[in-house]
């Protein structure tokens, strides 16, 4: 296949790295200030999946050089506030047959794909390994959880092509499945990521910290309940049949495998980046509000990474 990744970071330099060492013609858009330090087209993994290496046909800041090359696969791997923007610079490299994949956190990235380039080109993946970046085109797996998920849904893309692109990713090191719930299954993540990456980045522990801690378990108990009653008000489907049944799970199965990781947030909020509160407990807040919702403690929580991320940003700026 020929494939384009969209970012560079970390999960954009492992999707990028296995797919080449795999055989596919692979390319990346990044931003232009890594240029410089990809100037060789090299990327590489470390970490639980071994080391690997591989030398991209092309690492680009626009996609100028990649226009006519019949692109059959987009991989968007952006922080959700980027997703708008990023899909529409890389819409005129879609062909008829061209699947763009949002692979990326939180509510609302696929919706966006579809309304830009249209649902029969648009598929969502859930992604729950974890990664960081090593420095730009290096990154390191940490953790993985379980599978890579894809599927579209609304059902408007075949599921042999679905099923096709899932093996080529799957065999080259990623392990992927076919999901045609990929849409509840992406909802158990957003309760999971909600819950844990804001108070992770705040308080600078790992998931197993916070599953240690009283108060903070009262904290991710009480957003947990209040993304149910939202996402109930929404008609939206999840795999749980009420916040208790999910609260127990995500203690005895989920938090355990990865009690020693830190979120992205903490590594993004110490390196100064934005962050993407937004697609997380923003997201949440927007869609309680569309029905006349109270949701105290994830709005609160939303707030504070902002006001965080925003005297962060202040302090930076005056050193």
């Amino acid at each position: 296949m020929n494939i384009v990744i969209v970012g560079l970071g970390a999960l954009g330099t492992t999707f990028a790295t296995l797919l080449k060492k795999a055989g596919h013609r692979v390319s990346a858009l990044t931003k232009r200030k890594y240029l410089s330090a990809l100037t060789e087209r090299k990327v590489g993994i470390s970490g639980i999946w071994g080391d690997h290496e591989a030398v991209l046909d092309g690492i680009y800041s626009g996609i100028s050089g990649m226009q006519g090359q019949g692109i059959d696969l987009i991989i968007l791997t952006v922080k959700s506030f980027d997703t708008e923007s990023a899909v529409e610079e890389v819409a005129p490299l879609i062909g008829g047959q061209t699947i763009v994949i949002s692979a990326q956190n939180g509510y609302g990235n696929y919706e966006t794909v579809a309304s830009i380039v249209g649902k029969e080109h648009a598929l969502l993946a859930r992604i729950i390994f974890g990664a960081r970046t090593i420095s730009p085109g290096r990154s390191e797996i940490t953790v993985i959880a379980d599978s890579v998920r894809i599927g579209h849904p609304e059902g408007a893309i075949g599921e042999d092509i679905i099923r096709g692109i899932v093996t080529e990713i799957d065999k080259a090191g990623v392990p992927t499945a076919y999901a045609a719930d990929v849409n509840e299954i992406l909802w158990d993540k957003i309760l999971y990521n909600c819950a844990l990456n804001p108070l992770g980045a705040l308080l600078e522990c790992n998931y197993g910290q916070l599953a240690g801690c009283e108060e903070t378990v009262n904290i991710m108990n009480s957003m947990i309940k209040e993304i149910f009653d939202v996402t109930a008000a929404h008609s939206i489907k999840l795999h749980w049949a009420d916040a208790r049944e999910y609260i127990d799970y995500f203690y005895k199965k989920l938090v355990p495998p990865t009690q020693g990781h830190y979120p992205s947030m903490y590594h993004d909020l110490k390196a100064g980046k934005k962050l993407e509160i937004d697609a997380l407990n923003g997201a949440i807040v927007k869609l309680a509000a569309e029905k006349g919702i109270q949701v105290p403690v994830n709005d609160t929580i939303a707030r504070i990474v902002k006001a965080k991320e925003k005297m962060l940003a202040t302090r930076q700026g005056t050193q």
